[in-house]
């Protein structure tokens, strides 16, 4: 399902991920203003390498200069948002939006009707606004992940 198209809005572009974006993947991660106080235990020493972009839909948003402001990975076996993160001086102008409706785009061509989001919670209102329906709750499970996640599902062909 992998392929070169890349969709573009404004001076922003989606592209697939290669290898070579891992280190800067992984650095949006661990840097990520949502994932402090409480939340840093989760990304820290969080990697995204090489191995993980070859296995899944990974996909990036760039600005004509190439700078990565975004990124998701979109399992589809089973359907799963399983990260997305948006650089945080590029929150705001519509990164994240333009990346929800490509992962759309994509989860329709892979033939899916819906994917499953399981949401860190000061993102909950972002992807309702998405269109993410509520379908539960994921309880923590400590040490891994010490609170209640959102549990939603996006379907495919609504919202956007």
């Amino acid at each position: 399902m992998r392929s070169s198209i890349t969709d573009r809005r404004g001076g922003v572009r989606v592209r697939p991920a290669v290898a070579r974006d891992a280190k800067r993947l992984t650095r949006l991660v661990t840097t990520s203003g949502a994932y402090e106080g409480p939340y840093a235990p989760l990304v820290e020493g969080y990697k995204v390498g090489p191995d993980y972009i070859e296995a899944h839909e990974v996909h990036v948003a760039v600005d004509d200069d190439g700078r990565i402001l975004g990124f998701y990975a979109l399992v589809v076996s089973p359907p799963e948002l399983d990260l997305m993160f948006v650089a945080d001086e590029a929150q705001g102008r519509g990164v994240g939006r333009f990346l929800v409706g490509h992962l759309l785009g994509r989860a329709r061509l892979a033939g899916l009707t819906a994917v499953r989001v399981v949401a860190h919670p000061p993102a909950e209102g972002f992807y309702r606004s998405m269109g993410a329906e509520r379908t539960g709750t994921v309880v923590a499970r400590p040490p891994a992940v010490m609170w209640d996640r959102p549990e939603m599902v996006l379907t495919v062909d609504g919202g956007l």
